[in-house]
């Protein structure tokens, strides 16, 4: 089991670029899908222990249990560090994963554009006229055939 938030793998994107070998990229797989399992096994007893104590499976919802356990003189500190830790991470994979869509959005813009212009697809562009007025023009001749 993860026993540090923070011993989650993390795969580098340039690394898994550059591999060759098919069995490696396999090995890092599986070793992701076990460290998944564990994390969805840590989920759902989390769960369980917070619904006990009729609270909410949320970061507010871990936060009053850290409270509540400390009412009781149950020392949390190291708990309580990790959960911290869990939530900075958690912060760090939503803005990779928002920049990664963003990423691969405007790629696949590129390549539809790409696309429409080998193909001939009429494709509309905007430009101003001398006297300021918007002006569309088609592209619909074909660049490239096979």
């Amino acid at each position: 089991m993860v026993t540090r938030p923070g011993q989650v793998v993390v795969f580098d994107p340039d690394a898994l670029k550059h591999l060759s070998n098919p069995a490696t990229l396999s090995t890092l797989v599986h070793s992701k899908k076990a460290t998944i399992a564990q994390i969805n096994q840590f989920s759902t007893h989390l769960s369980q222990v917070l619904s006990t104590e009729k609270l909410q499976m949320t970061p507010s919802g871990v936060t009053d249990f850290f409270k509540k356990a400390e009412t009781l003189t149950l020392d949390t500190s190291t708990s309580s560090a990790d959960w911290q830790e869990i939530l900075t991470i958690a912060r760090q994979c939503r803005l990779l994963n928002e920049n990664n869509g963003a990423s691969i959005n405007l790629l696949m813009q590129h390549s539809q554009r790409a696309l429409h212009i080998l193909q001939g697809k009429s494709q509309q562009a905007t430009t101003y006229g001398a006297d300021g007025s918007t002006q569309r023009e088609l592209f619909s001749h074909t660049l490239f055939s096979v």
